[in-house]
């Protein structure tokens, strides 16, 4: 029984806060995504979402074998000497 009076007014005391707050100011309208905690917001997930791309392509390249390398053919500048027979 207390349970369910103690359920009870909390209810109504939210339902009459909310009201409340909406009856202060009936023509503001919300800033939505247009905030300044929404705009915060929305650059946090781009560099975010920047950031992921760039340590997957590194880690894409890091998963691949480099190509062997390959020593640098010299041609000779003067002939190669041989011992006589």
């Amino acid at each position: 029984m207390a349970a369910t009076a103690l359920s009870l007014c909390l209810t109504l005391l939210g339902a009459g806060s909310a009201s409340a707050a909406t009856a202060i100011e009936p023509e503001a309208m919300s800033a939505g995504i247009l905030g300044p905690v929404g705009l915060v917001a929305v650059v946090l997930g781009v560099v975010g979402m920047a950031l992921g791309i760039l340590r997957q392509r590194r880690k894409a390249r890091a998963a691949q074998p480099a190509p062997p390398q390959q020593q640098p053919h010299e041609e000779p500048t003067r002939p190669t000497l041989q011992p006589h027979a």
